[in-house]
């Protein structure tokens, strides 16, 4: 399979467009466009069923109690866990591109519903775990929210965006499922993947 991600070139820099979190105007971060970006899959192996799409950062502290914090800093070897990005399944086998801003176009406060969409089925996104408890901002994330690392993180992020061909029309999932929910229903029914992988910081000192 060959993956063509618009406007992200692999091991090149994410534009702010598809980022979650923007450098401020006199602060270190603010809200961003947030748009998905436009995806192209080709090179379809023989007997695919339906597609999967997630989107991971694998470079996430797993410890962020100083992350965002004046005066700290996240060393670039700490240990690190998944962030997922966007979590999408049964995607009709006739598709083979998602437009861009079809699964976002700005931020939502509180997120947007999981579930069945016009592009497949929604699982949640990590945000909903990262932003539980905030009162302005803390719900349920489903579709694609972009990247947004802390901005006192001496390590740049990677996103990998991956397309998988399926041998099966659908998986049975159901409710807010997560991402490693979705690559552990998956194991045993992929025929092929393509993945594009781009960069992303906030760090002043980074950028």
């Amino acid at each position: 399979m060959k993956l063509t991600v618009q406007g992200i070139e692999d091991q090149q820099p994410i534009p702010e467009t598809f980022a979650f979190g923007v450098p401020g105007d006199g602060e270190p971060m603010t809200l961003g466009p947030n748009r998905n970006p436009a995806l192209h899959w080709t090179e379809i192996p023989q007997g695919t069923k339906s597609f999967a799409v997630i989107v991971c950062d694998p470079d996430v502290p797993g410890d962020a109690s100083d992350a965002n914090q004046q005066g700290k800093t996240l060393a670039a070897d700490l240990p690190r866990v998944d962030f997922y990005h966007w979590v999408l399944v049964n995607v009709p086998a006739t598709t083979h591109a998602i437009e861009e801003g079809a699964a976002a176009d700005g931020v939502t406060p509180k997120g947007k519903q999981p579930g069945r969409s016009a592009l497949g089925l929604e699982g949640i996104n990590t945000f909903t775990d990262f932003l539980a408890g905030d009162p302005d901002m803390g719900g349920t994330y489903g579709g694609y929210d972009g990247p947004c690392p802390p901005w006192n993180d001496a390590l740049v992020h990677r996103y990998h965006f991956t397309v998988y061909a399926l041998d099966v029309e659908s998986l049975d999932m159901k409710g807010e499922f997560t991402g490693d929910e979705a690559l552990g229903a998956m194991q045993g029914h992929i025929l092929g993947q393509a993945t594009v992988t781009g960069t992303y910081t906030l760090n002043p000192e980074l950028r």
